[in-house]
């Protein structure tokens, strides 16, 4: 189950010269080998599904142990869990309802997404994707506590997933183990 959570941790994000775009990945997990410049494209690419036209997004990649730890100290919640989202915005312009521009963190816990995968037939990389997606659309103002706003959301996420799937090969994700000669 996510969480989506107001207060944050902070931190700086690197400014982007082309776009009002912001986007830092940080990998603090060594369940698995992963090539971010493949999911900063894939980010980007759903930036551009949403019409999202300003961003400052951090996206933390973390194992159970640093998952529970965040999960506890912001929620008190015991135990991991896939995914959490701190909305950092204070500002909020309305496009249609929902906004086009969010300010937060992503906390992915890829030791999830491995056990995850098994459990739905899928693979470790679709879920850590599926993973920021869900919390890109918690970040536009998308709620999934009762049921048919949860309907409504994983539409929309399963929607953007197909699309994301038909642009790239979310096996690239894995960054191959070196080889020592």
């Amino acid at each position: 189950m996510s969480r989506v959570i107001k207060p944050g941790t902070g931190g700086e994000v690197p400014h982007s010269a082309t776009r009002a775009l912001q986007l830092h990945i940080a990998n603090r997990q060594r369940t698995k080998k992963i090539n971010l410049r493949p999911l900063k494209q894939i980010v980007n690419v759903l930036f551009l599904e949403l019409k999202i036209t300003e961003a400052e997004l951090g996206i933390t990649l973390v194992g159970w142990k640093k998952m529970a730890q965040v999960n506890w100290d912001f929620l008190q919640h015991e135990g991991s869990t896939d995914v959490i989202t701190f909305d950092h915005s204070e500002r909020r312009k309305a496009v249609s309802g929902k906004r086009k521009i969010l300010h937060g963190e992503l906390f992915i816990c890829v030791d999830d997404a491995v056990q995850q995968a098994k459990e739905f037939s899928t693979s470790w990389q679709s879920e850590i994707v599926r993973y920021i997606v869900h919390g890109v659309l918690h970040l536009l103002g998308h709620d999934d506590l009762k049921p048919h706003l949860r309907r409504l959301m994983k539409r929309e996420e399963n929607r953007l997933m197909r699309r994301l799937e038909q642009r790239f090969a979310l096996a690239q994700l894995s960054r191959p183990a070196k080889i020592s000669a």
